[in-house]
């Protein structure tokens, strides 16, 4: 995996507030309703407290943040200035996650009609988002109450260390373009369809499954985005071994697959395969038969 060095980048995309505190803005009631996909399942995805008992904590905390304060969007810090070109991003990790949201808005805006570019939000430590308090123990996620993908940098180490991944750049890629497949759920009303159903066959896995889907639709069209040269088939590994590490299976054994809410390693691995061998978001159909 290679970035095209002559490509611009568009560091604005993503908002750094990595030491920063204190700004905050106003947050209406409206969206908090799904939160028990968004954060719940995200927990599930990381490992980060992933009881059935830890989730309806925070649930419970995030629910009664409703119309309080969160975070407002920082200024984009050293990411500005120094995250320019394909170049950039061939050098450090801050301008390869620009370089990937970048890419997988691009290749979104094209695909999807009315499709809107959002950030992604660096953070470290806890930050305030539009679906209550974050820290780094939930791990990547998508928030829909304020269009925003917030990652602490830190996950990416978590995932090997924790999870056993063998990790790379393009493990990282496969966790962001996820976390976009569910602004496309989102944008195109599926997101919080019938989530709270758990189970190997509920909604939420097929919900998590279909993000993993658009991330391999995503890995399929990415050179053509003009920000990658190559993805090779040992990226694609690389992606297909996060997908596995995160599997219900294999992060909770011993669970009874009643309580899943993403699915299991084979099937994370399936779909984004799907996805990347099709490059057709309509082959993303996890809501109908088996899965």
């Amino acid at each position: 995996m290679s970035f095209d060095p002559g490509s611009q980048l568009d560091p604005s995309q993503v908002e750094d507030r990595r030491g920063m505190s204190g700004r905050t803005v106003a947050v209406g009631g409206g969206g908090l309703g799904i939160i028990g996909l968004v954060i719940g399942l995200i927990v599930a995805f990381t490992g980060g407290g992933g009881t059935t008992t830890d989730i309806l904590n925070q649930l419970n905390s995030l629910n009664g943040l409703n119309g309080q304060q969160a975070g407002a969007s920082g200024t984009s810090g050293k990411v500005a200035t120094e995250c320019r070109t394909g170049a950039d991003a061939d050098k450090t990790q801050d301008c390869r996650i620009v370089g990937y949201v970048n890419s997988i808005q691009a290749y979104w805006k094209q695909a999807l009609r009315g499709y809107t570019v959002v950030p992604t939000v660096f953070f470290s430590g806890s930050t305030q988002t539009g679906c209550g308090p974050a820290t780094s123990q939930t791990g990547p996620f998508y928030c829909p109450a304020d269009k925003r993908v917030y990652l602490d940098l830190g996950f990416f180490n978590q995932l090997q260390t924790q999870f056993g991944a063998k990790g790379g750049p393009f493990a990282e890629a496969y966790v962001l373009a996820h976390e976009y497949g569910h602004h496309v759920q989102d944008l195109m009303g599926t997101l919080n369809s019938g989530s709270s159903s758990r189970g190997a066959q509920g909604q939420s896995v097929r919900t998590e499954l279909q993000a993993d889907c658009y991330a391999g639709v995503w890995a399929a069209h990415a050179v053509d985005t003009g920000f990658l040269t190559q993805v090779s088939q040992a990226d694609i590994a690389s992606a297909l071994d996060a997908a596995s590490a995160v599997g219900d299976d294999r992060i909770n054994p011993s669970a009874s697959s009643e309580s899943w809410t993403h699915g299991s390693s084979a099937e994370r691995q399936k779909w984004f395969t799907t996805g990347y061998q099709t490059g057709s978001p309509g082959r993303c159909d996890t809501f109908h038969g088996s899965i």
